[in-house]
């Protein structure tokens, strides 16, 4: 879980920035994109966890 959420926000950050850069939007808009698809990422993370813990629970 750890390897796969450190993955998906560097996706999420990296992204904003590219988009931002490849459409010159600027530094706050680039800032808002990261926000955005950082939060993206926070729900796509949550749903992960809730599978992977319906799967194998961490306490028995």
């Amino acid at each position: 879980m750890i390897l796969v959420g450190a993955e998906v926000f560097g996706v999420a950050i990296s992204a904003g920035w590219a988009i931002a850069g490849l459409f010159e939007l600027g530094a706050i808009v680039g800032y808002v994109l990261m926000g955005l698809f950082s939060l993206l990422a926070v729900y796509f993370l949550v749903n992960l966890w809730r599978r992977c813990v319906a799967v194998e629970p961490l306490a028995e």
